[in-house]
């Protein structure tokens, strides 16, 4: 079982479709972004593998994918923690699956106090704005 982390809190899965479906791509870290040129359209859900948490390579595939125009449910999956969260968000994750194991050991509250990611976004203090982007 898993559970999804959103800037609510912790929640269900909600996606009903399967994740061996044609609307879904199942990607690895090393993927490279340039290689889904051709096959973003039409997808629906992204959900991108993080092997381990030392692992940072999923939040610039996510951050590529989104500069490639990519505007559908984006997820990380695997081994992400709470203190990773405003990260994921700033660089275009929507959500994040969890395990519960790992929700045990990281509550809901740890979660939540990141957030409000748009609130310590370290690169807009320096431009003067409060803006994510």
């Amino acid at each position: 079982m898993t559970v999804i982390v959103t800037d609510a809190g912790f929640g269900p899965e909600t996606w009903t479709a399967g994740f061996e479906a044609e609307t879904v791509l199942n990607l690895t870290s090393d993927t490279d972004p340039a290689s889904l040129a051709g096959q973003i359209a039409g997808v629906e859900l992204v959900r991108i593998a993080f092997p381990s948490f030392a692992d940072g390579r999923g939040f610039t595939l996510a951050r590529q994918l989104r500069l490639m125009g990519y505007n559908g449910r984006l997820r990380a999956h695997g081994h992400v923690l709470a203190d990773q969260y405003a990260m994921a968000r700033r660089t275009g994750f929507d959500e994040v699956e969890i395990s519960e194991e790992l929700a045990a050991r990281q509550p809901q509250e740890q979660w939540l106090a990141r957030s409000a990611w748009t609130s310590h976004n370290y690169q807009a203090r320096l431009r003067g704005s409060t803006a994510a982007s």
